[in-house]
């Protein structure tokens, strides 16, 4: 989105000749912003403000809802597969282009664990994020209205795997708004909440410097949240979560952060793929070897080079012999290496020459629930509220479109001035179950 958002600009004339066209194809209408899924689902902003609709933001541009599923790069087609393929006699669509940009970004990267396919919760996209949510609030509903002593602790009890930014943060705002719910129950009190977090290294939040990620370990377990470090899942069978430490914690809420993996479309392209089976890609952004073929962000191994002058190249290198070390798979780099990509794309196109992509490291900000935080900013080191402030006004800084920026500011505005909304709208997640009830029974379900 943000490498069409560039090229729509710099070629609003030829846009407008017809000379050129630009074509996005991605499986939903938008884009998602996703710093902001732990505050979508703590309550902070409203999950439509986290997403960045494409027809709105690029009118310039045909974008077609859709996957793709192969690529010829000899013939120069994408093979979609769209809304209307599944309709009876609609075949796939074939898009063809000139240059194409891959930048299809990761998915979760989970692991053969027993049980977690069945019980385990993703936080990639707004829908997890909303489902979280709901799922979260539904829990301290069951463990307010239950007799069992066993079900209300395992519902009281969340196992968050994966110590990352989007383990800690998932883990810090929900965290927050239980806390916050548990005051409007008659018999729930915010001590009767275990939260766990499970990391297999021996610190959590390594982007943020060793001193920093000490400092949110402290904050964690001062909210008496149990970290353990160097700890492993080893199953989740029947909502009971079995450490490597031996320990056994019933939970009916396991949510898995534990890294992610290049989108799986890149291997069936049969362009150059590093061991870690992202696209290799040279510093102009092109996929190595490969003519009118670009790449950016997650799926792409682009050089280091900022590194490489500073000397933190690990000898590994993009294709595993040395050079420059890979950036890493983060917002920061995709960000950037977006709009150099729609620099590079004008100036081919206009019989210029590219630019290599170099970007001095800028830092890392992590929330760790409302008013809390830690940053790493150019230097400097930040926690509680002044980084937490640092958190929200960088991605604030950072949300494409004026519109959006506005609608995000305007919320967390109102919701310094009211309280915290707790309402669980899980029916959302099966909206005609009502419905096909009352179809299947000849009337409406009795309220209970």
């Amino acid at each position: 989105m943000y490498t069409a958002l560039r090229l729509q600009r710099k070629l609003k004339p030829q846009l407008r000749r017809g000379d050129v066209q630009i074509v996005v194809v991605d499986p939903e209408p938008y884009m998602t912003y996703q710093p902001f899924l732990p505050e979508a689902a703590a309550g902070s902003i409203s999950p439509r403000h986290v997403v960045v609709p494409l027809r709105r933001t690029l009118p310039d541009c045909q974008v077609i809802v859709g996957e793709v599923k192969t690529i010829d790069h000899a013939e120069r087609v994408a093979t979609v597969d769209t809304l209307a393929t599944a309709e009876e006699g609609a075949g796939p669509l074939e898009v063809s282009y000139t240059e194409l940009v891959l930048a299809p970004g990761s998915v979760s990267r989970t692991l053969p664990v027993p049980g977690l396919a069945e019980h385990g919760i993703g936080f990639k996209n707004v829908e997890e994020a909303i489902g979280l949510r709901n799922h979260v609030l539904e829990q301290l509903d069951i463990a307010s209205s239950t007799r069992d002593p066993d079900v209300r602790d395992a519902a009281l009890r969340f196992v968050f795997v994966g110590g990352g930014y989007a383990g800690v943060e998932a883990l810090a705002e929900l965290e927050d708004m239980a806390r916050y719910a548990c005051r409007y129950y008659h018999n729930l009190k915010p001590e009767d909440l275990r939260f766990l977090l499970v990391e297999a290294s021996d610190r959590i939040l390594p982007e943020v410097g060793e001193e920093m990620g000490r400092y949110a370990l402290r904050e964690l377990r001062t909210r008496n949240i149990d970290v353990r470090l160097e700890t492993r899942l080893e199953s989740c069978e029947k909502r009971v979560a079995v450490l490597s430490d031996g320990s056994s914690h019933p939970a009916r809420t396991l949510v898995w952060t534990a890294g992610v993996k290049p989108h799986p479309i890149l291997g069936t392209t049969g362009l150059p793929l590093t061991a870690r089976g992202r696209l290799r890609c040279t510093a102009e952004l092109r996929v190595h070897g490969t003519e009118h073929v670009w790449a950016a962000g997650d799926a792409a191994a682009v050089p280091d080079l900022a590194a490489e002058r500073n000397g933190n190249d690990d000898g590994r290198g993009v294709n595993g012999t040395g050079g420059a070390p890979e950036c890493a798979p983060n917002a920061q780099h995709a960000v950037r290496q977006a709009r150099l990509l729609a620099d590079n794309i004008a100036a081919v196109l206009d019989g210029g020459e590219v630019a290599e992509y170099r970007h001095a490291y800028a830092g890392s900000v992590a929330s760790l629930g409302l008013h809390k935080g830690v940053a790493h900013v150019y230097g400097r080191k930040l926690k509680g509220y002044p980084a937490w402030f640092m958190h929200r006004a960088y991605h604030l800084s950072r949300v494409p479109t004026f519109n959006r920026k506005a609608r995000v500011l305007a919320e967390w505005t109102l919701s310094g001035l009211f309280k915290r909304e707790i309402v669980s709208l899980g029916s959302l997640e099966h909206p005609r179950a009502e419905f096909e009830l009352a179809a299947n029974t000849g009337r409406r379900p009795e309220a209970s």
